[in-house]
């Protein structure tokens, strides 16, 4: 995205697209990423995953969004004929907490319903996971409006596609480091040609990572792997900081480059959510591509948006100080700093 403040656009994108004006949406989208963070606990999508491993007897994880020790008061409803008996007490880390249970039921779980008692109270969507011995998958998506549903009697694409590409959707839109990273990569790109060939670089090459580490071709540790996010946030931010000064960094010449390289890392946190749900093993392929597909939707989405919020800022015709424009460089640098102390020090 062009930053540079120069001469006369005959185009009216790049005309609007200028240092002045891309400081006020910036601004404005930290404060909404910011926002988004406060809440993102809370609306992070549950998971529910029920494991067939004998005739009558289901391996059951119910995994809900935490924050420090308060974990929302919802909890799951099963079919009236299935046996509950809890494993354990619940594991609360890592900004969530952890149930197991076994359950015994003898008709067979098709056309049983499911659903989670407390939902309409909050903004959570529960991704409901059901894989029976012979390899059947079946994946049920329960939101706010619709707190239960229907087992269906034959497994189908269709909610496989629906669940998984609403897991990635949802992942990128509230995983705000990684919003971060693209807003940074939009400051510092200049041109539309560069920008489209540097969001084309970071969105194959999280592809390429995010896709290795769910079939568990290739993995790395979650920890180091989101402190390098981090890390990568605060490397663009310093970048654009010597821009805004006059000094023309890797970042500045050769942006695709740099989304390629830190896209590679960013898959791998993508994966992490991925990894942590499974991929139904009769529909690996058709899960894995609507997971994708769904961070795709949501990165595009958010691009949009800023370029939208350009267009309409423009009218507004603000003159800035010089100085002004480090604001949002500074402000990105800070939050990722801290996220990067913060994860490293979560190693210790």
């Amino acid at each position: 995205m062009r930053n540079h403040v120069a001469g006369n656009y005959s185009n009216p994108l790049k005309e609007c697209i200028t240092r002045s004006k891309v400081l006020y949406i910036s601004v404005t989208l930290l404060f909404i990423l910011l926002s988004i963070n406060i809440f993102a606990h809370e609306v992070r999508p549950a998971f529910l995953r029920i494991k067939q491993i004998d005739s009558i007897t289901y391996d059951i994880l119910w995994k809900i969004p935490a924050r420090g020790t308060a974990v929302p008061r919802i909890s799951p409803v099963f079919p009236g004929d299935m046996d509950i008996v809890q494993e354990g007490q619940p594991l609360i880390a890592n900004a969530s907490a952890k149930y197991y249970y076994t359950g015994i039921m003898h008709g067979g779980i098709h056309g049983a319903e499911i659903g989670v008692d407390g939902l309409s109270r909050t903004m959570i969507d529960v991704l409901v996971s059901i894989e029976l011995l012979h390899g059947e998958m079946y994946s049920l998506l329960l939101r706010p409006d619709k707190p239960s549903d229907i087992v269906p009697r034959k497994s189908g694409l269709s909610q496989v596609a629906s669940g998984y590409f609403t897991m990635g959707l949802e992942h990128i839109l509230l995983g705000i480091d990684h919003l971060l990273f693209i807003l940074a990569l939009l400051l510092i790109t200049k041109g539309v040609g560069n920008l489209i060939k540097a969001i084309t670089a970071f969105t194959v090459a999280h592809s390429i990572t995010l896709s290795l580490a769910a079939l568990g071709v290739l993995g790395l540790p979650s920890a180091p792997v989101e402190a390098v996010i981090a890390l990568s946030i605060v490397f663009l931010a310093v970048e654009l900081v010597h821009y805004y000064r006059g000094k023309k960094g890797l970042s500045v010449q050769y942006p695709w480059v740099v989304a390629f390289v830190f896209g590679l890392l960013h898959g791998f946190g993508f994966a992490g959510a991925l990894t942590e749900i499974g991929l139904p093993q009769t529909a690996v392929p058709a899960a894995l591509l609507f997971f994708n597909v769904g961070v795709e939707a949501g990165q595009l989405m958010f691009v949009l948006v800023i370029i939208s919020s350009l267009w309409s800022i423009d009218k507004l015709r603000i003159n800035w100080p010089r100085w002004a424009r480090l604001t949002a460089p500074y402000a990105i640098g800070t939050m990722a700093s801290f996220w990067l102390i913060e994860r490293v020090a979560a190693f210790f």
